[in-house]
């Protein structure tokens, strides 16, 4: 079972009102928090589309996409790859939810996920893979940190059942 943690790296924690955000996203959709404003969902941000890590998330949340939508919730992938990208990436794997891209950082700074990471003693900045449960209070009701794939969505679901 993955565990939580209650802040992000700008200090966001569990009982905060969700940042602001509207960005392009796959299938020529929009997201935004604005058109999601009374309804709960569910706010992953990866590194990178198409990646084996970030494949398995992304096919882990569309295989249990009836049980959110079940639960009431919507579900929404956030990267900084660019839309055509993203676009490719959920044809490739029939991903239908919204696969949002945050191309300009604003959003994956505001929910601070935008970090230094390193690979091999080298220094990069990249995004630290995070989930964050919104409810439809618009405030966090739960967030996930540097998430390991394997069990996770089963237990953004199993949170997200008992919203």
């Amino acid at each position: 079972m993955t565990e939580t943690q209650d802040t992000t790296k700008n200090g966001l924690k569990e009982g905060d009102a969700a940042p602001d955000f509207s960005m392009e996203a796959s299938g020529g959709r929009t997201v935004s928090l604005a058109a999601l404003k009374g309804k709960p969902f569910v706010l992953y941000f990866y590194p990178k589309a198409d990646t084996p890590g970030c494949t398995k998330e992304a096919c882990g949340f569309s295989e249990a996409l009836g049980q959110f939508e079940g639960a009431g919730l919507s579900v929404i992938g956030v990267s900084r790859d660019p839309v055509k990208k993203l676009d490719k990436f959920a044809e490739k794997y029939d991903l239908t939810f919204p696969l949002a891209s945050d191309e300009a950082g604003s959003v994956t700074e505001a929910y601070g996920v935008w970090v230094e990471k390193s690979l091999y003693g080298k220094a990069y900045m990249g995004i630290d893979r995070t989930t964050f449960l919104i409810g439809a209070d618009g405030k966090i009701a739960r967030i996930w940190k540097k998430v390991k794939v394997p069990g996770h969505v089963e237990a953004v679901l199993e949170a997200a059942q008992a919203l």
